[in-house]
This record gives C-alpha cells, sequence and structure tokens, in this order.
C-alpha cells in the first residue's frame, strides 16, 4: 500500500508545476508538535492563547481546590469543595478537547486542499 502512495504521489508531483509540488509537500501529514503549533498560527490563534490562559488558570484552582479539601473539618464545606474540583476538572476536560477538534479540523482541511491539488492536476492532465 506505502509504494502505491508514494507512486501515486509521484505523479502527481510530475504533472504539477514546480510551485505547485513545493505546495503539495507542505500538505504532507505533520507530526504531533508541528500540529500543536499549527493552532497557533491562523485567525483564531488569539482565542487558543485565551484559552491556554484559562486553563491554566483552571489548573491553579484545581490545585487550590484540592489543598483545601485536605484542611477542611466540615462536610457541606468539603462537598463544595469537592464540586469545585469537579468543576475545573470540567473546564479543563472542556478546553482540552476543543483544542483536538481543532487539531483534526486542520488536518481535515490539509487533507481537502492535497485533494484539490489532485483534481486539478487531474484535470489538466485530462484537458487538451
Amino acid at each position: 500500500m506505502k509504494n502505491q502512495t508514494e507512486d501515486i504521489d509521484k505523479l502527481i508531483k510530475e504533472t504539477l508545476t514546480q510551485e505547485e509540488a513545493k505546495f503539495y509537500d507542505s500538505l504532507d501529514e505533520q507530526n504531533w508538535f508541528g500540529m500543536i503549533s499549527g493552532l497557533y498560527k491562523g485567525k483564531n490563534s488569539w482565542l487558543l492563547i485565551i484559552m491556554n490562559i484559562i486553563n491554566i488558570a483552571a489548573f491553579g484552582l484545581l490545585i487550590y481546590c484540592l489543598m483545601q479539601t485536605f484542611e477542611v473539618q466540615d462536610t457541606n464545606e468539603l462537598m463544595l469543595w469537592i464540586a469545585g474540583v469537579f468543576f475545573c476538572f470540567m473546564i479543563i476536560g472542556m478546553l482540552k478537547i476543543f483544542a483536538w477538534m481543532q487539531i483534526h479540523k486542520n488536518a481535515l482541511q490539509r487533507e481537502i486542499k492535497r485533494l484539490e491539488l489532485q483534481v486539478s492536476s487531474l484535470s489538466g492532465k485530462m484537458s487538451p
């Protein structure tokens, strides 16, 4: 399967101009570090920076609530601090899920651009 994919990539690169081939190479799969750094490029990078600040604040509040659960003597107060811990876990979890969804969205956009490039190269090859 890998040879077939490499052969198809080679055929596509042959039909593309040099500039298009460079763009096609930039759309290749990224590692995790590339995907994470890709979150901070583009129009919504400010949103992810704010979300990371909120994530850090929620983690700090989580640690504070956790420390308070060990110092409290009253059961009602203990339940409130544990509710704070769960609330912080929910905030952190939702922000992480949003970031993962953005990573998958960026990967899907790269694949769609690759397909568009392949279709345009094939249509250019088929027309006289």
